[in-house]
């Protein structure tokens, strides 16, 4: 499971990273070190290009709010479970199906927290400790994940909504949670965006794990477990004790 993460690049870092082509106007993003589920966050999504001529779709820059609301959804408080996105059943599971089809997106981060439970002391549970994973190169991480469009029906106004797409954990890093989310490399950014058909398994053939080694983890102040802090002491590594 993936339900926090840190994102804290301005428009102009993600627009040179991802070479995107349309900001929408609404973008304003403020660097998130406690990026949680119902928020607005950034994401990349594809456009169709203007000219049939054109090499790859148009990347778009917006924000998006966490948890995705499939279209047919009668309210949007459903968003809450849909944080995440199974890799092993998005091609068939009627939530993400459609959005799986021709709304895939991208969704950049620093790094992202998993919470490792450890053992108990004399027979009482200990609280689970927070890790921060984050390259060791300092890149950014682009995220696979899903997009969707919902219609508020109380003021006709339209959400836009996301999921990030999980995965079983790489030996590494299983020790700290059974899930992690997936990745898209930049070779296969133009197929992902896309919104184009492509067969499902050219599709589900980009999502990959993060290569061993790349990402570094460590653990971090018990301070991210409440959503309403949020500030560069998240991810500082806690020293050894």
């Amino acid at each position: 499971m993936c339900g926090r993460y840190a994102t804290t690049q301005t428009s102009a870092s993600l627009n040179q990273a991802f070479e995107v082509d349309l900001v929408n106007s609404f973008v304003e993003l403020e660097a998130d070190y406690n990026m949680a589920p119902t928020k607005l966050a950034p994401i990349l999504i594809g456009r169709a290009p203007e000219e049939a001529s054109a090499d790859r779709p148009l990347r778009e820059l917006l924000t998006a709010k966490w948890g995705l609301i499939p279209s047919w959804a009668k309210d949007q408080s459903i968003g809450n479970r849909m944080i995440n996105a199974r890799s092993e059943t998005i091609a068939e599971k009627p939530a993400f199906k459609k959005a799986f089809g021709k709304r895939r997106a991208l969704i950049p981060a620093d790094g992202y927290y998993e919470w490792y439970a450890r053992e108990p002391i004399d027979g009482k549970k200990t609280p689970k400790q927070p890790f921060y994973i984050t390259p060791k190169d300092g890149s950014i991480l682009a995220i696979a994940g899903l997009y969707e469009f919902w219609k508020n029906r109380e003021d006709d106004e339209w959400v836009i909504s996301y999921t990030i797409i999980t995965t079983t954990a790489e030996d590494e890093l299983g020790h700290l949670h059974d899930r992690m989310p997936l990745f898209v490399e930049p070779k296969g950014y133009d197929a992902w965006l896309d919104p184009a058909p492509h067969p499902t398994q050219e599709l589900l053939e980009l999502l990959i794990p993060a290569a061993p080694g790349r990402l570094d983890a460590f653990p971090v102040s018990t301070e991210v477990n409440n959503v309403r802090n949020n500030g560069p002491e998240l991810i500082v590594p806690l020293p050894p004790e």
